[in-house]
């Protein structure tokens, strides 16, 4: 398989369609506010009474918002969006019949179902297995509460009701009021049939509208990773991983594997909100990448998920470009050179006094691998961990192993630092990266301690690299860490400045650039992340997807605790 053989683009026919459809869409709202010809209106009173009409404009509108709506599924090829189109279209021909005769209208809603049922062969995404569900409880739940508010507005009324009609009459009223339809009910005052009859429809509208949405709503399939596939990557991380400091972070159980047929790549990916995430280069050997990549691509083709890459280093990210996908720039990773660090010199003074003055407030910091710890030892760090955790959310996603303490991460390395006391009072947690190097994972220490307990961690694991054969420590990646620092520097343009200055404004939330001059201070080696993805204008999407997939917007599902995470391994 080539990875050339996918299209970061539609193909031009079902580009065509969607825009086509949103067209359509925008006619038909503005055919619902147009008021229609008082002739027609007149030649229609006599067979549809004045709520349904009113009805079927409102629903006319509705439709058309729908179409809208429904134009970025069919761009993806969704095979529920190109349904639900079908249904809209043909819904829309009868609907403009009863707004006011509005032929025109009619026919050229026919012409568009016509033409969706011609190209129906472009549209064969498969659906997400989780909104099935949903979207019938939308529409029922919507449903249910219009049909008793309309019960409720009849009991209200039953004073000004014309004759005596049962309750099995009210609520014959009140569902069909949910459709646009006047029921048996009579009213003395015409204010008050048209108040059940607005109140029912409305939430008529709104079920179909809520089912819609929900039903496109992209599926996020469960992550099942046999222990098969466990093994094969981490036999794979032992002989590649050397490549990538986000290698391991594939071992994240919330991450599925797309692997080449022949086994010796794979790509690591979450699906959210609608985006195939990726998150690192491709596992294993570079010449079976394209075939991996190609093999990804072509599962987010199929179920209509828009393929992104988050942090990828320049060798995965040529991959991906050759694979199709455009490649900005990110940010870049501080990678420490055990061999070259020092504390001396005026540069590092900052770290050399926070290291200093910690350590004569009597802590103590050591370096061992996890599988070296006892059980009750590791028992207190996990247990520590959770408590130093500010708040009750475990972020990371493209570096973060996201547990602490199961078995089978035993060549983690920890960073233990405890106070005078002998009490434990910080934790860092690096993954392997291949055979010579460290990636940070967990970083978590008491809000209490003074000032310098993080700089003695990171110092420490620095100093005890060459015993335990390390060569290279990847810190945390500062995102868009070369606007900061050219900001800066003498003769920043004003472009820049002002980007300096909304990143500035996005730091007060998501610390962007406390995390860039935590890194510096160590003076690591830059390492530049990319970012792929397809088109410019999926990148707000894949904003929002990553961003959630590193827990900084709302989940659905809340993440476990550490403890939780480590007794649950065991």
């Amino acid at each position: 398989m080539s990875a050339r053989v996918w299209r970061p683009r539609p193909p031009l026919s079902r580009a065509a369609v969607a825009r086509l459809v949103q067209l359509n869409g925008v006619f038909n709202v503005i055919t619902a506010v147009v008021p229609a010809h008082h002739g027609r209106m007149a030649a229609l009173a006599p067979f549809v009474p004045a709520a349904g009409i009113l009805s079927a404009r409102a629903a006319t509108a509705a439709a058309g918002a729908l179409l809208i709506h429904l134009g970025a599924g069919l761009r993806r090829g969704r095979l529920r969006a190109w349904q639900l189109a079908v249904v809209v279209a043909g819904a829309a021909i009868g609907l403009h019949l009863v707004k006011g005769l509005d032929v025109a209208a009619a026919v050229v809603s026919a012409a568009l179902l016509t033409m969706l049922v011609a190209v129906r062969q472009e549209f064969k995404a498969l659906p997400g297995p989780r909104s099935r569900w949903r979207a019938p409880a939308a529409l029922i739940g919507f449903a249910g509460a219009g049909f008793l508010l309309g019960l409720f507005e009849i009991a209200v009324r039953a004073d000004h009701l014309i004759g005596t009609p049962g309750v099995r009459a009210w609520a014959e009223h009140a569902a069909l009021g949910l459709i646009g339809v006047t029921g048996p009910v009579e009213f003395a005052r015409p204010w008050a049939a048209d108040t059940v009859s607005y109140t029912t429809g409305t939430f008529g509208l709104l079920a179909v509208l809520a089912a819609v949405v929900l039903h496109l709503r992209p599926g996020e399939p469960r992550t099942v990773r046999s222990d098969d596939e466990e093994q094969r990557l981490r036999r794979l991380l032992a002989r590649y991983g050397g490549g990538d400091s986000l290698g391991y972070f594939a071992l994240r159980s919330d991450k599925a594997l797309i692997w080449t047929p022949s086994g010796n790549a794979a790509v690591a990916y979450r699906v959210v909100r609608g985006v195939s995430l990726a998150a690192g280069d491709p596992i294993g050997a570079e010449s079976a990448w394209p075939e991996a990549i190609a093999a990804w691509l072509a599962d987010g083709e199929r179920h209509g998920w828009t393929p992104a890459v988050l942090g990828c280093g320049r060798a995965g990210a040529a991959a991906y470009a050759r694979a199709g996908l455009d490649v900005i720039e990110l940010g870049d990773e501080a990678v420490l050179d055990v061999g070259t660090f020092s504390l001396d010199g005026r540069a590092m003074r900052s770290v050399r006094q926070a290291v200093n003055r910690i350590r004569r407030a009597g802590y103590t910091c050591t370096a061992v691998r996890q599988r070296d710890l006892s059980a009750t030892d590791l028992a207190a760090v996990v247990h520590a961990a959770d408590r130093f955790r500010d708040g009750t959310v475990e972020r990371g996603f493209s570096m973060a192993l996201s547990r602490l303490g199961d078995p089978a991460d035993g060549d983690c390395l920890m960073v233990l630092a405890h106070d005078e006391s002998g009490e434990l009072r910080g934790v860092l947690q690096f993954v392997p990266w291949g055979a010579d190097g460290i990636s940070l994972d967990l970083m978590r220490g008491d809000r209490t301690a003074p000032n310098g307990l993080t700089e003695l961690m990171v110092v420490t694991a620095v100093e005890a690299g060459p015993a335990l054969g390390i060569r290279r420590v990847s810190l945390n990646f500062a995102v868009l860490r070369s606007v900061f620092a050219r900001a800066e520097q003498l003769g920043a343009g004003p472009v820049l400045r002002l980007w300096h200055r909304l990143l500035r404004l996005f730091s007060r939330v998501w610390q962007i650039e406390s995390l860039y001059r935590a890194n510096a201070k160590y003076l690591p080696m830059w390492q530049p992340r990319y970012l792929c993805f397809p088109t410019a204008r999926d990148l707000p999407r894949i904003a929002v997807a990553a961003l959630t997939a590193e827990a900084f917007l709302p989940v659905r599902r809340s993440a476990a605790p550490v403890a939780e995470l480590a007794l649950s391994s065991c």
